[in-house]
Order: structure tokens, then C-alpha cells, then sequence
């Protein structure tokens, strides 16, 4: 083989190694707040906010904390150092980035980012698909709530 050709094969397979070894750790799954503890690494956890806990921000130091349960239903605090998400009382699911530290005697999750799954507006109310007569008979014709101006 040619030393041009080495090179590239070379060049090749470091680079692969390079982008598999950046990206290996935020391509994972879900993980619970178990999970997380135990890597001790950054996770990814799914679960939904405890409305029956308080939830609070604290504006001089930018920081809003809340409480979740996740999938399995074990319950953390969450500390997010940014104001609380818009529509975040309105999600179904709360998906945070981070890792679990340790504040004092306490384990909390600490926050880098927090997404938040809210209902479809087009969901709400109910659209049905009625099997009507039409051009085509047998064909399902989408019929929408009344609401036209709330999108």
C-alpha cells in the first residue's frame, strides 16, 4: 500500500474514534434519578413535576427549584440555575439534563437544561374523525371543535 493511502485510513479511523468518543455520552437513553446517582455522570431524566411540593425562584440568584418524580417514582429536588420554563405548569412530562450533587446532607438533581412536554392545543378539545358520505363514501373526513380563532 502507498503511505498516502495509510494516511488516509489513518486519518479515517481517528476521526471516527473523535466523534463516537464526544458524542457516546449524550447519545443515552432515559435514566432514572437512581440511575444518575449511581454513574455519577450526566443524565437524562423523565418524569413529572410534584404540583403538591412547593416550587420556587429565586431571583437574585437566577435560580428556580422544583421537585420531581421520575419514572420509577423516586422523588429529587431539582435546582435549575434560569428562570422557570414557560408553560412549565401546563406540562404532562418534565425531561431534565444534568447530574445529581450533593447540597449539604441532601442529594438534589442539579439542572443544565429542562424541557417540558405540554398537551397539543391540537389535542384539546377533542378533534374526531367521523366516517361520513362524501365524494368518496368510506373515507374519514376530519371534523374540529368549534373553536376556530384559539390557535
Amino acid at each position: 500500500m502507498r503511505p498516502t493511502t495509510l494516511l488516509g485510513i489513518a486519518f479515517v479511523g481517528i476521526f471516527g474514534f473523535l466523534v463516537v468518543n464526544s458524542f457516546g455520552d449524550q447519545v443515552g437513553g432515559w435514566e432514572t434519578f437512581d440511575d444518575a446517582a449511581a454513574s455519577g455522570r450526566e443524565a437524562h431524566v423523565v418524569g413529572t413535576w410534584v404540583r403538591e411540593a412547593p416550587s420556587t425562584y429565586d431571583p437574585s440568584r437566577n435560580v428556580f427549584s422544583f421537585t420531581m418524580a421520575d419514572t420509577s417514582g423516586t422523588v429529587r429536588p431539582v435546582v435549575y440555575a434560569n428562570p422557570k420554563p414557560a408553560n412549565f405548569e401546563d406540562a404532562e412530562r418534565v425531561v431534565v439534563q444534568g447530574q445529581i450533587v450533593q447540597d449539604g446532607a441532601d442529594e438534589v438533581f442539579q439542572a443544565e437544561h429542562i424541557l417540558v412536554k405540554c398537551p397539543s392545543k391540537y389535542n384539546e378539545g377533542g378533534s374526531e374523525f367521523k366516517d361520513v358520505e362524501a365524494d368518496r363514501p368510506g373515507m374519514p373526513v376530519m371534523q374540529t371543535s368549534a373553536r376556530q380563532g384559539s390557535l
